[in-house]
């Protein structure tokens, strides 16, 4: 659901939630992190609007725990403000909490989290808390989604429309989760298995569980598909307009009308019916899961079979880099060395080329690469990376042979006519 909502978003609003993302980019963004981390302790005891000064005391509290926590030499009000800037905080002016004329005078702000600001900063702490020990793929699930499928189609048909609205719920809750585990597994194996060149005990230690691990879940899937695939059937033929209908009309959300509210149960629910009960010759979803199971269990054995070998032989990726290495440090010279690790990896040098578009008032400065028209460029510059230039002028080609004829052909011509003047006298 997520990624649909983000591809109708234009390029400006995606510049503006990219924004939000400044504070990761500066030279202090450690700092900036725990000012964030004051400012989302302080919002879990309900105090969402906070000053400088509340800050300034959730950080000595957390620097008390945590002996990373970095000092703050007056500069505090000024993190602050940059990140209002940056649209990840909102910035009020708080007159209340002056206390005399001084403090009223002075500048008396109070800070609290944007939405989007606080979805940035959660988004950064949930990159910063994925550990490669949480994938897994949960076997477990398939038989909570087929008693919640069944327990929709009893409440549909029943008409209780605050039940369907629950069980929904709870299944566009588990697939949502079911889909990250699945994505976040088959990233993290790919991580294990290109990295194993450099450590394959760690591979070896775990070799045997992750086999076993993605063996269960396959076998599991096999044998609740068929009957994931009846219940959504069966879910569809207790009326699938009025559950909807029943589901948008239990739900709270107060910033969505009737109409959003049953538009998006029904996106959810076209997305839960494509995992397992797709319609026409296309496959399901937790089939399509499946397969990339099953290939990713062909790897696994693969390179199993790989290490295996290069551990008896005595050479693997890691020996013939070390000898890479020792080749290139006795190296004659600079350009030798270039050239060998050229030759060793298939590298090339970058060749780039572009040209102006002929009114240049036509296409504007903001155009993408991708939807600003294409032009003409010429196969010379393709080739060699030069312009093309008109060139010398083509030298005249010379032909003696035709040149002596035609002064033979004048001579006798010249000679019969001499002839002719002479009879004539």
């Amino acid at each position: 659901m997520a990624d649909r909502r983000a591809l109708d978003l234009d390029s400006l609003a995606i510049s503006d939630r990219f924004r939000l993302f400044n504070f990761t980019r500066r030279d202090d963004h450690v700092a900036y992190l725990w000012v964030l981390r004051a400012m989302d302790r302080l919002r879990e005891v309900h105090q969402v609007q906070v000053d400088a000064g509340q800050v300034q005391a959730a950080l000595s509290e957390l620097a008390r725990l945590h002996d990373e926590v970095p000092t703050f030499d007056g500069n505090l009000r000024d993190r602050l403000d940059a990140l209002h800037a940056d649209g990840v905080l909102h910035r009020f002016d708080d007159a209340s909490r002056a206390g005399n004329l001084v403090r009223y005078r002075n500048r008396q702000s109070v800070y609290q989290f944007s939405e989007l600001g606080y979805w940035a900063y959660t988004s950064v702490e949930g990159l910063l808390a994925a550990r490669i020990q949480d994938a897994n793929l949960s076997r477990l699930v398939f038989s909570d989604i087929l008693e919640d499928l069944k327990a929709l189609a009893a409440a549909n048909r029943a008409g209780e429309g605050e039940q369907v609205y629950r069980r929904l719920s709870r299944l566009d809750s588990v697939m949502e989760d079911m889909g990250r585990r699945s994505a976040h597994f088959h990233v993290t194996l790919g991580e294990i298995i290109r990295s194993t060149d450099a450590s394959p005990e760690t591979f070896l230690r775990y070799k045997n569980a992750l086999l076993t691990h993605m063996s269960e879940f396959m076998a599991e899937l096999d044998r609740y598909l068929p009957r994931l695939a009846t219940a959504v059937r069966d879910v569809e033929a207790s009326g699938l307009a009025s559950l909807l209908d029943r589901a948008a009309a239990a739900d709270e959300r107060p910033f969505m009308d009737r109409h959003e509210r049953l538009e998006d149960w029904r996106r959810r629910w076209s997305v839960l019916r494509a995992w397992f009960a797709p319609e026409g010759p296309e496959e399901s979803r937790a089939a399509e899961l499946r397969n990339a199971t099953r290939i990713a269990v062909s790897g696994v054995i693969a390179l199993l079979r790989q290490i295996s070998e290069a551990q008896r032989g005595g050479v693997n990726r890691a020996t013939q880099l070390r000898h890479l290495a020792e080749w290139v440090w006795n190296a004659p010279d600079e350009g030798a060395a270039h050239a060998l690790m050229g030759a060793a990896f298939n590298l090339r040098s970058a060749r780039h080329l572009g040209t102006a578009h002929e009114d240049t008032e036509q296409i504007s400065p903001r155009a993408t690469w991708w939807d600003a028209p294409g032009v003409e460029v010429s196969v010379t510059l393709f080739r060699s990376g030069k312009a093309p230039t008109p060139g010398v002028p083509t030298p005249v080609r010379g032909n003696p042979g035709a040149r002596a004829a035609l002064r033979r052909e004048q001579a006798a011509e010249r000679a019969a006519e001499r002839e002719a003047a002479g009879h004539l006298t």
